[in-house]
């Protein structure tokens, strides 16, 4: 074992990827640029070829892109996107062999001629990588479990206390793995030149159309501005123009967002659609979120101070992180995350939806004093949902930055930030 290997920070999509690799004859890691998919790859990897930079290896697939493939399996290809055509040869060598776990892919933007990836099917399974929960970074004792809250385990912890200004440095400095180890300004200043290499170079490798880079910071800031909200891309381009630049137009910012989504630096969070028993009408936006709050403080050149004297903006971004983490905990358990609005203005931060009659629903509050008002906002959703339809909620839970993990009389769970893990 190298020392390298000694130094991984273990994640959760470990275990999935395990899974996928004696289940297909090849596994396609996704995520953004820096969230450690080569380094997880390579814990499993008997060899490895990076496209990126290898250049023998892109003259081996200008010639025959087979002989990439040949090494011992399973085989890790990095940055694969940067090669396209390997995607239909690494298909046809899966066919060609016996068992499974032949290939680990990694890419972390998706290539403009994606038509070729719908031949993976039953081939190549997809893992997805995130930057690091709480858990992961060592912040959370992960001893409140979501799986467990989701097999309606009661929730008993003793206080996980994280401090607000602890929250936002880690809002801050982010989930990178690169950071394990950084002090504070040396993660800023690498987060800062992250969004500025978005708008001089990641965008444009996505999708080959050049943009003004001022102009895409200025997209990211309205973004950034407007995180863990509903805002409309009418509202987001028209915050993007300012009182003296030139207006965006709708096709121009959905380029943008596109482009953005393909490179996986923003992921918002859908709305949940379930059969309601009320009159309610529901509202079909998504919640606007960047894969990891670090790059929306990054865009507007905020580090924990900002957040300290602005706590309205610090607890949209609370949420945001908090939204990461879900994410990450329930993908190891084959389940989504959604959001609910509808149009008498009832909303619910985050539900978990695990498969058919299988759901829970939290509010995501930074300060204990909100307690009361998300579990009120938690049960009069939940008397709204059509439980013949959809089933019970498995839980209702208030996600809180600090204090004891409990159930309150009303059956709604109080779960610290801290104590929270997959």
């Amino acid at each position: 074992m190298t020392s390298e290997t000694e130094r991984y920070a273990r994640r959760v999509a470990d275990r999935e990827l395990t899974r996928c690799l004696a289940a297909a004859g090849a596994v396609l890691i996704e995520g953004p640029r820096a969230c450690g998919k080569t380094v997880t790859a390579q814990q499993k990897a008997a060899s490895q070829v990076f496209l990126d930079v290898d250049r023998r290896a892109q003259d081996m697939i200008a010639v025959n892109p087979d002989l990439v493939l040949e090494g011992a399996t399973p085989r890790l290809i990095d940055e694969w996107q940067t090669a396209p055509v390997i995607w239909n040869h690494v298909r046809r060598a899966v066919d060609a062999r016996q068992g499974k776990g032949h290939f680990i892919l990694t890419g972390s933007a998706v290539p403009p001629d994606d038509i070729t990836r719908h031949t993976g099917a039953g081939r190549i399974l997809r893992v997805r990588l995130r930057p690091m929960s709480l858990v992961e970074l060592g912040a959370s004792t992960g001893r409140v479990s979501l799986e467990s809250v989701l097999n309606q385990a009661p929730v008993h912890h003793p206080s996980a206390d994280l401090s607000v200004r602890e929250l936002a440095r880690l809002v801050c400095v982010g989930g990178w793995p690169g950071h394990l180890g950084s002090s504070v300004e040396e993660a800023l200043r690498v987060n800062r030149g992250y969004v500025n290499d978005i708008g001089r170079a990641d965008l444009q490798r996505v999708d080959g159309v050049r943009r003004e880079p001022d102009r895409v910071q200025r997209f990211l800031q309205s973004l950034a501005r407007n995180v863990a909200t509903c805002a409309s891309l009418a509202t987001i381009s028209r915050d993007v123009a300012g009182p003296d630049q030139a207006s965006m137009t709708g096709h121009t910012a959905r380029s943008y967002l596109t482009g953005l989504e393909r490179l996986m630096v923003v992921e918002d969070q859908p709305p949940w659609a379930p059969h309601l028993r009320s009159r309610s009408r529901l509202q079909a936006s998504p919640k606007r979120h960047f894969v990891d709050p670090s790059i929306a403080a990054a865009a507007l050149g905020a580090g924990p101070e900002q957040l300290l004297r602005d706590f309205s903006w610090f607890g949209l971004l609370f949420e945001s992180m908090v939204i990461r983490d879900l994410r990450v905990y329930a993908r190891a358990m084959d389940a989504r995350v959604y959001h609910y609005r509808d149009h008498t203005g009832l909303e619910v931060d985050a539900v978990i939806d695990a498969g058919p009659g299988r759901w829970a629903a939290f509010e995501i509050k930074l300060g204990l004093s909100r307690i009361d008002d998300a579990a009120r906002s938690l049960l009069k959703f939940a008397d709204r949902v059509d439980t013949s339809r959809c089933g019970q909620p498995a839980a209702l839970g208030v996600i809180v930055d600090s204090g004891f993990g409990y159930v309150r009389p009303d059956g709604v769970s109080v779960i610290p930030l801290g104590a929270l893990g997959p």
